[in-house]
């Protein structure tokens, strides 16, 4: 080896990465702990662009289709286009919280405190059902008899348990406290960050493009931002397009349980327009959950639910869907089921939700350098 000026500035970084890997090893929990530090400190910072990238989609199509008319650009208008664009952004976000708070959760509170009461009552009709079912089986009746529970002892047990809990529960008020007060003020400063994103895009896109060109290889960059904006185009499109086809669905759902007079009507709606933001699965939350409480009320209003479940989920699956959300993640729907299964084992519904535009980006980018290899190569395969 040629020992000039290049090869021994090589040989001296390699010897400083391998020196800081060593070390990294020998005190692994000291690094970690310090990785941890650092992640604390940037996790508000890194929640504002993720909330800025979730607004972003919104933000754009009002400002294209508001304010990109060509008769308003120039005018006075169009200086307000952007914070116009974010306030009307926000106030769409506060309206659907606001709804879920004040229309939902009321609701399905009410739905639970009442629940106890309607098992109650449901339990002695559905065991009359069962033994008129199976009333020629004797093994099945000799069964269902030894089934006997005292729903007074059920419920003395849970108050029981809630009174023995009240002590550590006010223990622990002040930790929950100061929980909730850090949670509040990093959500705060995160929400901020991100409107400063959302206001100043443009220039910081351009920032960051000086800071990559000044220190990288301009093929490196060029490839970088390659990546980036396919990233970009397939989360916005998959986000956007799963957005729009879970509010058609609990739409059908609530009309369609309002023309047949089904039970929780508004309830199930809204369930199963928010379950189905996650894909394959969500729906099927939804059905389960919507199935059980109208079985309380009435086991053969449950069953025209399922019915109506599975022909809406038809419709849903070969017209709606393909034509919302299309091929926007460009994914195999082998690769789409392999994508929820690693992203919800990993990091729950929010991996399932992240994990399906992220694996679209690496096929993509994959299957071109798959392309570019084999026609060097000049092999072509159908």
């Amino acid at each position: 080896m040629d020992l000039n000026k290049e090869n021994m500035r090589k040989i001296r970084e390699l010897i400083v990465f391998t020196i800081v890997i060593l070390i990294a090893l020998w005190k692994f929990t000291l690094v970690m702990d310090f990785v941890r530090f650092i992640f604390n400190i940037i996790f508000p910072f890194l929640l504002g662009g993720a909330i800025a990238f979730i607004l972003n989609v919104p933000m754009s199509f009002l400002e294209s289709k508001i304010f990109g008319n060509p008769r308003i650009e120039g005018k006075p208008a169009q200086k307000f286009a952007r914070p116009c664009s974010l306030t009307l952004t926000i106030l769409g976000v506060i309206g659907i919280i606001v709804l879920v708070m004040f229309v939902v959760i009321p609701q399905l509170g009410t739905t639970f405190m009442g629940l106890g009461k309607t098992i109650q009552d449901f339990t002695p009709v559905a065991m009359a059902w069962v033994e008129e079912l199976f009333h020629n089986n004797q093994e099945i009746m000799e069964l269902l008899e030894g089934i006997n529970m005292d729903w007074d002892k059920l419920l003395e047990g849970l108050t029981a348990f809630f009174k023995n809990g009240a002590g550590s529960v006010l223990d622990t008020t002040m930790s929950a406290a100061k929980s909730i007060i850090s949670s509040v003020t990093t959500f705060f400063i995160a929400f901020v960050f991100s409107c400063y994103i959302l206001l100043q895009k443009e220039k910081l896109h351009v920032q960051v493009k000086k800071i990559f060109y000044a220190y990288l290889p301009k093929k490196i960059v060029e490839k970088i931002l390659d990546v980036c904006s396919l990233t970009y185009r397939t989360f916005a499109s998959f986000l956007a397009g799963q957005c729009v086809e879970a509010l058609i669905l609990g739409l059908m759902f609530l009309v369609t349980m309002w023309i047949l007079r089904l039970p929780y009507a508004l309830l199930v709606g809204v369930l199963i327009a928010f379950t189905a933001l996650i894909p394959i699965f969500g729906a099927f939350i939804g059905c389960v959950v919507g199935a059980f409480l109208i079985l309380m009320v009435n086991p053969v209003k449950a069953i025209t639910f399922v019915a109506m479940f599975l022909v809406l989920q038809q419709v849903e699956g070969n017209l709606i869907y393909p034509r919302v959300v299309g091929n926007s993640v460009g994914l195999p729907s082998i690769w789409v089921l392999a994508a929820v299964s690693i992203g919800g084992s990993l990091m729950g519904v929010v991996g399932m939700l992240v994990f399906i535009p992220l694996v679209s980006v690496v096929y993509i980018l994959f299957r071109g350098d798959v392309y570019k290899r084999l026609e060097k190569k000049g092999i072509e395969l159908e």
